[in-house]
């Protein structure tokens, strides 16, 4: 481990929106200081990241630092932070007043939005409100050349038409009037609003106009002014818009908080290195700190957390890392490259730039229980921390952090007794038990309904039905990560953190085949420790749109060029030297009419040959889809180029090996599938390398509490984390025909829904229809060998709802004669067709030569063959007149 230099400390923080976690390394100690906060706490101090700095240094020196008074700053050398205020403002709709400027005739660009419909089957649907207050309409335009008269243009051009920074070329149809807009951007500072987003048409590849109205705004008094062309120069003007809005709600809010978190410290704070963590894995300081890239400060700490400490020190294997708190979970993935992706959605927003790629799913420890329709169901509702799960005391309902204490995988005697009105009581066993015992009834007598001679389910046998319910539930979004992407979700490992993840890390591992779990001794505060581990990154970006070939990679090289000497300079201005700065290029490429591009990485070649972009691309296409687009150009859409300037502070530490038999602290009863087992606790601070412990057991780690499962063995590694091997193989269960399992039916439940969805996804990336691609007017559902519908994806209603009847026609129609390989394309109404243009595609699954299930998908067609394009047209006299019937 490196040690602070000169006697000075080092801070890693991550404010949460519960607890801000503090991590410190002390010279002179090895293991460095963990502290944990509230991160609101107004009765005791105002603001949590600098109040745990003020406890540290006040053990460190051994003086009194009085919260009035400024922190010195002479025994601090650096201090790293993630936080959520950015998140949270955004989630709260506490962001700051904003108006939005949109070219002349797109008012309501914004509004529109896309055709996302996420909560299409709700009776009401609530759209998240508006960034912006006001709207103004810029007089301006400018249109793309294309087709013919860009022929034309080359060869006779007129004084109208430029080139843009793609490359393409631009016709200035109405020049932007200043005059006009001034008096409009003076009456919204009248009103409040000092804070704007712009975005123009085609500024990706022309933000001249951008330009010259943020200075305009700027010179008139406005405090900020986020242009889209300036944060993601990239095709597509409603993300675009979006990202702008988000930056301009959001940045003047991160920087009030960071103004008043440095003013906590004296003058020589100027001196130290103050790093803030982006939602890409990297590192800014605060001047480049801005609102859209700020969204994942916190979960983004925890990524480089594992991946730094646990990918190739403790094993080869690619990484899932499964984050499990209170309200959700977030799961990731890591094999030697940050996987990212360019645009999200949170909170109603659409971000485009450049994040890590973590997937959040609504269950955590706080989740709700409920048996609703015959069925278990967890989440996604959350029970909060006040009034909490039934065991806290305060007259909570239900949730996964209950069942976890009936089956006693959580601990009272571990656990703070901060309960009951004086704050002193432990958690309510007695309580949580009499709530189970009141759901077991509801249960059994429904079992008892469908069959009389139904046994009883005990409470330790529900509490775990919703615990296996949960683990599902968690294990979607990983196979969307990998399944979804071509990877094999078996061959990875699963890194384990945050509070409630190593209760369920064996089982979880267990349902998706996985042999090994890996736990970080720091994994209640690794979103903390990982923002000493990260790089500083600057990012330089600019469109590019061309046929990928010979000579649009040439000019690519040369716009790289210019990029690369772009970020390092940054990188230069902040101290790093050359040696420590390395760069990365990508390209965006996607097939010729698709949307889906992919950012490909250059790789170095062995024979040092010029690295074939296309080539990757189409492995890359081909891995996640299954397939190529044969005959199809490859479009350039954007060149990119990543600076990172390496740091090299935070190094793991090699505890002391074990010498003696590992010392069990006690032992409890815990219910696993097979019953009540004996099993004894340890603690991993007592514990040297080497130690193994064969499951059943528990180990205690601060305040998480780790589950090793029968016929696992868990391995105190080198640098005092845990490795849990999981042995066991899947379990079978075995179901009854007359009494439904309630608990293999939420299982299943999620599984099929998971199938549909990921067909859904598929369809749209790969898709070259707009109808499909952007208006989503598509359906996918998964049908039993009777054709009845199992499960389908939340889309259309109208196509789920005829969808069955296609499905039971073709298979009346063809009987026996269906066969492996088969694919069935129809869209006739007297066999179950919605409407003409709705072609659906039937495909039955085999599985050793039987008939097991149907999946089908139904998309809306613009063209296929009336006489007109489209359908219905009014003046046909027969149906054969307006599409073709395929029965």
């Amino acid at each position: 481990m490196v040690s602070a230099s000169e006697g000075k400390l080092r801070f890693c923080i991550d404010r949460g929106g519960t607890f801000t976690d503090v991590y410190a390394e002390i010279p002179g100690r090895s293991d460095g200081r963990v502290m944990k906060l509230l991160s609101v706490d107004p009765s005791n101090y105002d603001d949590a990241p600098v109040e745990g700095i003020r406890r540290i240094l006040e053990e460190f020196t051994g003086e009194k630092i009085p919260r009035s008074s400024k922190i010195p700053t002479e025994k601090i050398e650096w201090i790293r932070m993630g936080t959520t205020v950015a998140t949270n403002a955004l989630l709260e709709r506490k962001g700051e007043r904003i108006a939005v400027c949109v070219t002349q005739g797109f008012r309501d660009l914004l509004q529109i939005g896309n055709q996302a419909r996420p909560s299409i089957f709700d009776l009401t649907v609530s759209k998240p409100s508006n960034l912006y207050e006001e709207v103004v309409e810029v007089e301006e335009r400018v249109q793309l050349v294309q087709g013919k008269e860009e022929e034309e243009e080359k060869q006779g051009n007129t004084s109208s038409v430029v080139e843009g920074i793609s490359g393409e070329l631009v016709r200035i149809v109405k020049p932007l009037n200043e005059e006009a807009l001034k008096p409009v951007l003076e009456k919204l500072l009248a009103k409040g609003i000092s804070c704007l987003a712009v975005v123009l048409m085609h500024s990706y590849t022309y933000p001249q106009h951008e330009q010259r109205v943020e200075k305009l705004a700027l010179s008139l008094g406005f405090r900020h002014v986020s242009i889209s062309s300036a944060l993601t120069p990239m095709v597509r003007a409603v993300p675009r818009g979006l990202t702008a809005s988000v930056d301009a709600y959001l940045t003047p809010v991160i920087k009030e908080y960071l103004s008043g978190f440095i003013s906590k410290f004296d003058e020589g704070l100027g001196k130290l290195n103050v790093l803030f963590m982006q939602s890409d894995g990297g590192l800014a300081p605060e001047s480049s700190f801005s609102g859209h890239k700020a969204i994942l400060s916190g979960p983004a700490g925890g990524v480089v957390g594992y991946s730094q400490t646990l990918f190739d020190l403790e094993t080869g294997k690619p990484l899932i890392g499964f984050d499990m708190g209170g309200t959700s979970t977030d799961v990731s993935r890591y094999a030697g490259n940050y996987e990212q992706v360019l645009e999200t959605q949170i909170a109603g927003a659409i971000i485009q730039a450049p994040q890590l790629d973590i997937n959040t799913v609504a269950a955590g420890g706080g989740s709700k229980l409920k048996f609703q329709f015959g069925a278990f169901k967890v989440g996604p509702e959350s029970v909060g921390a006040h009034p909490g799960p039934v065991c806290y005391r305060k007259g909570g309902e239900l949730a996964i952090t209950d069942a976890n204490l009936i089956l006693g995988y959580v601990i009272p005697d571990y656990f703070p007794s901060i309960f009951g009105p004086n704050e002193d009581q432990p958690l309510d066993v007695k309580s949580t038990r009499k709530e189970f015992e009141k759901l077991a009834e509801q249960i059994n007598a429904h079992r008892k309904n469908q069959d009389p001679s139904a046994k009883d389910m005990a409470v330790e046998e529900i509490a775990l039905g919703f615990v296996d319910v949960a683990n599902e539930t968690m294990c979607r979004p990983i196979r969307q990560l990998t399944e979804m992407k071509g990877h094999e979700t078996k061959n990875h490992a699963l890194a384990c953190f945050g509070g409630a993840g190593p209760q369920h890390a064996c089982a979880i591992a267990r349902s998706l085949g996985m042999k090994e779990v890996l736990i970080h001794k720091f994994c209640g505060i690794l979103s903390a420790y990982g923002m000493g581990l990260a790089n500083v990154v600057e990012e330089a970006q600019e469109p590019y749109s061309a046929v990928y070939g010979a000579e649009s990679t040439l000019e690519a090289l040369q716009r790289e060029a210019v990029l690369v000497a772009q970020v390092k300079q940054k990188l230069q201005e902040q101290g790093f030297k050359e040696e420590s700065i390395s760069t990365e290029t990508y390209l965006n490429l996607r097939y010729e009419g698709t949307d889906t591009a992919i950012m490909v990485k250059r790789h170095m070649t062995e024979d040092g040959k010029l690295f074939d972009y296309a080539t990757e691309f189409e492995r890359l296409f081909q891995q996640e889809y299954g397939f190529k687009l044969q005959n199809r150009k490859i479009v350039i859409c954007d060149v990119r180029v990543r600076g990172i300037g390496v740091t090299n502070i935070l190094r793991p530490w090699a505890i002391e090996l074990a010498s003696t038999s590992p010392i069990v602290e006690g032992k409890y009863k815990v219910y696993f599938g097979n019953g009540w087992q004996e099993t004894p606790l340890y603690k991993l601070e007592k514990l040297g390398s080497g130690h193994v412990i064969l499951g059943p057991a528990i180990i205690m780690n601060g305040n998480s509490t780790v589950i090793v499962e029968p016929n696992c063995r868990a391995t105190i590694t080198k640098y005092g984390n845990i490795k849990i091997e999981i042995d066991s193989p899947l379990s079978s269960v075995k179901i009854s025909d007359k009494v439904v399992d309630v608990v293999q039916l939420s299982i299943f439940n999620h599984r099929f829904m998971g199938i549909a969805e990921q067909m859904g996804r598929t369809l749209q990336r790969t898709s070259i229809s707009t109808n499909i691609k952007e208006r989503l007017d598509f359906s996918c559902a998964l049908f039993d060998p009777s054709g009845g519908l199992v499960a389908n994806a939340p889309h259309v209603p109208v196509h789920l709802g005829a969808m069955s009847t296609t499905v039971r026609w073709q298979l009346n129609y063809w009987g026996d004669n269906l066969n492996e390989g088969d694919v069935l394309v129809t869209n006739h109404p007297s066999a179950g067709g919605s409407h003409l243009p709705d072609i659906t595609v039937v495909t039955p699954v085999f599985f050793n030569g039987k008939l097991v299930f149907f999946v089908a998908n139904r998309g809306h067609h613009a063209e296929i063959g009336g006489i007109t394009p489209g359908s219905m047209p009014p003046f046909s006299k027969s149906i054969l007149e307006e599409v073709p019937r395929i029965r």
